[in-house]
């Protein structure tokens, strides 16, 4: 059982006979009222986004997802194929199901994907990638002061805001869980 105030984004839940994962959560606690928990949840089956409002002492059952490593291998028609690295085994999944992954994954990467009953749902990078940057805007000497940021786009079109001594060519680290530049490698 998961409480709405452990709520956080990626856990899986049962709730009215469906399977829901959590993409966006805030807790409220208004000036007024009781504390709530606003969330952006989808259903892992059909693929639809729904907003809701918990109270955080609701407890929900817990889904039983499995995890695997695959690898990616390419996109074909709006498919994203990944193989299982012990049996090979090739799956498709569609553009709502790896949206959030596919900006920090190249082909033959490896990636974590979620499955509910032997059906896939969801893809996850791996926590720190290393990116080639391929298009950024230079920086200007003496225009660090503020410790200014400037966007920049890497090799599988992510746009991350870089430091501005990062130049187009560097290889960077990226934390996929909050999109943030690490470091330059």
């Amino acid at each position: 059982m998961v409480s709405a105030g452990d709520f956080k984004k990626g856990v899986t839940f049962e709730m009215d006979g469906n399977t829901f994962t959590i993409i966006e959560f805030q807790h409220v606690k208004p000036g007024k009222g009781a504390a709530f928990v606003r969330t952006k949840i989808r259903n892992v089956i059909t693929g639809a986004v729904v907003e809701k409002s918990f109270n955080p002492t609701e407890r929900y059952p817990k889904a039983q997802v499995e995890t695997r490593e695959m690898q990616y291998l390419y996109e074909d028609g709006g498919l994203y194929y990944f193989m299982d690295q012990e049996t090979y085994e090739q799956i498709p999944l569609n553009l709502n199901q790896v949206e959030e992954a596919l900006k920090y994954l190249k082909e033959n990467d490896i990636a974590t994907v979620k499955s509910l009953k032997g059906t896939a749902f969801s893809v996850a990078a791996p926590n720190f990638v290393e990116l080639e940057i391929v298009k950024t805007d230079p920086g200007f000497k003496g225009d660090t002061a503020t410790g200014a940021n400037k966007p920049a786009t890497v090799e599988t079109g992510a746009i991350i805001t870089v430091p501005l001594f990062v130049e187009q060519g560097d290889v960077i680290r990226i934390d996929t869980r909050t999109g943030d530049y690490m470091e330059r490698v």
